[in-house]
């Protein structure tokens, strides 16, 4: 017989979890000591030459990445971050020009068109992907248009044909966020290398790590260039380059020699590392088929998965608890399992309010831009929707094995089995230190 909840003072279901686990080994501290040994820290010089690519080691990494990921270019760089922002202007995005991208993702993939005096453009998701809806980018296309971004969100492809369509008919770039889908493929064809240009992560949190760092494959020299004379003070010298015509300040966004004798090493454990994410996701997928209310992530045809993330969709009107503190029991129960993955990115101040850049430089008031703009809520009603309904864990990283999804299916259950006397507490009880009103 099942014990009294935790959250109700009753014992965890599972008592602590692993710690993250660690995938640095002898590979990494065999190319960190390569680069220690040759007390070259950074390679990178500001003029033309092979060391405006990087140095030995930043070389060594473009390379492989460019060729494994069947990629005519591969340019490393301090953060993902920083490669969005690169991309971003090396499509040409200056004051007033629009890129559409979707509400659901992390700020970066907005920031980089706020960066360049760029004005964001929200399109909604699909409900049952939670990625960007083609048909609604359609929508969201005028004469401002520079480019479209997508986000393979928890590491789910986007439906890249009707895209690519859509860019190829309008004239305009496509920029792949592949910060969480390293490894996923759609149609047989590996993320991150189907549009113009693909960004991949290498922040500490995710599947490969370097502690920071970024990756932009591109297959076009214009836009390798280009990205790479942001990255290396690039106003310099983007004359001598045949880019005089390219006025995007240049930064120092490069990568150092260590960081990416880290990330060359994790590059190549790429497969080892997302296999066993796989192999859980699908034992949760087959635990939660008996659960009713709660709905694995789908996996749409052609397409493969890696789930640096592990999304449901939750349906209180089935489970009878309420989204939030259905999360919380399970927190109790001793699981990292939140609600609510992440509010449309426009539902944050700057856009609301806009302003981004203050009274001075921002794109909302840029004397270029010929539009209006607005972020108001219901802008994008699936995405909003989706937060609503929005249930979600880490138990894919590596630490975990099938004792803890098997010991949170169990959890689940439990709370679900015991809804009633988690429903009457909270009739009397502020668990979520807010007040909180549940289904009768």
């Amino acid at each position: 017989m099942q014990s009294q909840l935790a959250i109700l003072g009753g014992p965890k279901t599972i008592q602590g979890l692993p710690l993250p686990a660690n995938s640095i080994g002898a590979e990494e501290r065999t190319l960190v000591g390569e680069v220690l040994d040759s007390g070259e820290l950074s390679g990178f010089i500001a003029i033309p030459g092979k060391y405006f690519h990087g140095g030995t080691m930043v070389r060594r990494l473009q390379a492989e990445w460019a060729a494994r990921m069947g990629a005519r270019h591969a340019l490393a760089f301090n953060s993902a971050t920083s490669a969005l922002h690169a991309a971003v202007a090396a499509c040409g995005v200056g004051p007033g020009d629009e890129v559409i991208l979707p509400p659901l993702t992390m700020a970066a993939s907005a920031e980089a068109v706020l960066a360049v005096n760029g004005v964001p453009v929200f399109a909604d998701t699909l409900q049952d992907t939670l990625l960007i809806d083609p048909e609604q980018i359609r929508h969201k296309i005028t004469e401002r248009t520079k480019a479209i971004m997508v986000v393979h969100l928890c590491g789910h492809p986007c439906d890249m044909d009707p895209i690519m369509a859509l860019a190829s008919e309008h004239g305009l770039y496509v920029i792949e966020d592949n910060a969480q889908a390293p490894g996923a493929t759609y149609k047989g064809r590996l993320t991150g290398v189907i549009g113009h240009l693909g960004v991949f992560s290498l922040n500490r949190h995710k599947t490969i790590q370097s502690g920071e760092g970024g990756i932009i494959t591109t297959d076009d020299d214009a836009l390798a260039i280009k990205c790479g004379l942001v990255r290396n003070h690039g106003d310099k010298y983007n004359e001598a380059l045949g880019y005089g015509d390219f006025n995007h300040v240049g930064l120092n966004l490069r990568m150092t020699e260590l960081e990416a004798a880290v990330a060359l090493a994790q590059f190549r454990k790429l497969d080892a590392l997302t296999e066993p994410r796989i192999r859980l996701a699908r034992r949760l997928d087959a635990g939660l088929a008996g659960i009713a209310g709660i709905e694995p992530p789908p996996v749409q045809p052609g397409c493969s998965h890696v789930y640096y993330i592990y999304h449901m969709r939750y349906e209180e009107q089935q489970t009878g608890i309420g989204l939030d503190l259905f999360a919380k029991a399970l927190q109790a129960e001793g699981f990292p399992v939140w609600s609510r993955y992440g509010a449309p990115i426009y539902t944050y101040g700057i856009y609301k309010n806009l302003s981004a850049y203050g009274d001075t430089g921002c794109p909302f008031r840029c004397p270029l831009y010929k539009g209006s703009v607005s972020y108001p809520k219901g802008l994008c009603p699936v995405a909003e929707k989706a937060d609503e309904t929005s249930l979600w864990t880490n138990m894919t990283g590596a630490q975990y094995d099938d004792g803890h999804i098997d010991a949170l299916l169990l959890a689940m259950r439990k709370v679900l089995d015991k809804r009633e006397a988690l429903l009457e507490a909270a009739r009397h009880t502020d668990f979520l230190g807010q007040n909180y009103i549940t289904l009768t």
